[in-house]
């Protein structure tokens, strides 16, 4: 990960690196400079914030996830596939497990902070269905992308204190809540379509009214120009 020694990455290296040890509030945008080797002016060329660098780590991790991924079997379901991939996004995030828990511990106490990053989480599962050959298309993409949010929201809280080397209660959950979302998907969907077909009778009824014997109903005579 972060192969790539551009300013960028070191930078996001720096701050991983510090708040593995410090409180993520205590975290400066100075410190990470100097721990990254860089001037202040680096740093603004590359980021806006210092919460920008946690943006970037995580576009880093979906890169990562991404590449790993595998081409789908003839057996494999979208739930498969969106089930290995955020085990593997917890593997690839391992290294900066410490890290990671310190900067969620922060953000627990600083609500307003933690809303920012809701758009860019909600993108991570956009590219993540998207990899999976999820339908993003219509009213329903949003109600997938959401679901599956809160679903990896609850896994990747279980996954900081999981230690375990198989992550089985990591597994659980995750596999839990990808079940559970599925089967709430499904009825969604029934339930669209239960209802479009209504609208779509409503529709018929109404135009049928409308229309004697069943033809259109006839042009209106002209009026006579006046003079």
């Amino acid at each position: 990960m972060f192969e790539e020694f551009s300013r960028r990455n070191r930078a996001v290296m720096a701050a991983m690196s510090l708040a593995a040890n410090h409180d993520w509030g205590d975290v400066s945008l100075a410190a990470i400079a100097s721990e990254a080797n860089l001037t202040m002016a680096d740093l603004r060329r590359e980021f806006v914030c210092k919460n920008d660098i946690l943006r970037a780590f995580q576009s880093e991790v979906d890169a990562q996830v991404l590449s790993r991924s595998k081409p789908a079997g003839p057996d494999d379901t979208v739930r498969d596939q969106v089930f290995d991939a955020i085990m593997t996004r917890f593997e690839v995030m391992g290294p900066h497990k410490e890290a990671l828990k310190r900067i969620v511990a922060y953000f627990r106490c600083h609500p307003g902070e933690a809303s920012m990053f809701v758009c860019t989480r909600m993108v991570t599962q956009y590219w993540t269905l998207a990899n999976a050959g999820a339908k993003l298309n219509g009213p329903a993409a949003l109600v997938r992308i959401a679901g599956l949010s809160a679903v990896y929201g609850k896994a990747f809280s279980v996954w900081l204190e999981d230690d375990s080397p198989s992550l089985d209660k990591t597994m659980a959950t995750l596999d839990r809540g990808l079940a559970n979302g599925e089967r709430g998907m499904q009825s969604l969907e029934k339930a669209c379509e239960t209802f479009c077909g209504f609208v779509r009778g409503l529709k018929r009824n109404f135009e049928s009214k409308n229309k004697p014997n069943g033809k259109p109903s006839p042009d209106p005579e002209p009026t006579p120009s006046s003079a």
